[in-house]
């Protein structure tokens, strides 16, 4: 089964004989990183577990105000919650054992010739993206706390299909889908070494653009995939931003 044409980006997957990997590497090849989503950053930014809640949130207080506006007591209110209130701690308990259940079953592994996304709750797929088919990784710092994403685009005109992706892709990127490393604890870490590892195999040295200053730091600063991070910080290189 082939996600796209190209026969380096395939995702058989029958069984595992090394953990995150479809098969065992060669002797030649061997495993830098592996990983998965943290799951609680993965709850609030892939299954938006937080506007949920809100949006629940907001809707208990109208109904609260409307009732109490009518002349109704406190019990009124309460009767009032009790379709509303446990919709709203299913429906938030649903996000969170999808964003649980997506972390658990996810794995990605860089090696040092390729990254490979293990992906799938019910059925389970693995893409494997050789470094020679990378053009670009990008670093997208969430928060305060080092989560973050590393979105990948894949040179030529060959796109995993988003649906077949999701939701390890780039949000909003339909058209061209980026497959992406989703919530990874200590993102900034994982690009640098990802960087290092795409330098390496390509031959190619990391060169920073004049676009961006060296200490210059953002939380959604594109790179490529052969740049070192600097200074604590994203940095912008190469001659392709994404």
């Amino acid at each position: 089964m082939k996600a796209v044409h190209h026969p380096s980006l395939s995702h058989e997957h029958e069984f595992e004989p090394q953990h995150g990997l479809p098969e065992v590497l060669p002797k030649d090849e061997c495993v830098l990183w592996q990983g998965a989503p943290d799951w609680r950053s993965m709850a609030v930014e892939v299954f938006h577990v937080r506007q949920l809640a809100i949006y629940f949130g907001l809707m208990l207080v109208l109904r609260a105000g409307f009732v109490l506006a009518d002349g109704g007591g406190v019990m009124a209110v309460l009767t009032g919650w009790a379709w509303l209130a446990p919709l709203a701690v299913v429906a938030v308990g649903i996000m969170l054992l999808l964003a649980r259940l997506c972390a658990r079953t996810t794995a990605y592994t860089i090696t040092d010739r390729r990254v490979v996304l293990r992906i799938g709750i019910v059925l389970t797929v693995t893409f494997n993206i050789p470094f020679k088919r990378i053009e670009a990784a990008g670093l997208q710092l969430r928060g305060n706390n080092g989560c973050g994403d590393i979105p990948i685009t894949i040179a030529g005109r060959e796109r995993i299909p988003i649906l077949q992706l999701w939701p390890h892709a780039r949000p909003w990127h339909v058209a061209l889908p980026q497959p992406s490393l989703r919530c990874l604890p200590d993102a900034a870490e994982v690009g640098r070494l990802l960087s290092q590892a795409w330098s390496t195999a390509r031959g190619e040295a990391a060169h920073p653009s004049p676009a961006a200053p060296a200490a210059h730091a953002a939380n959604d600063a594109p790179l490529s995939a052969g740049a070192g991070l600097v200074h604590g910080g994203p940095q912008l290189v190469g001659t392709r931003a994404i």
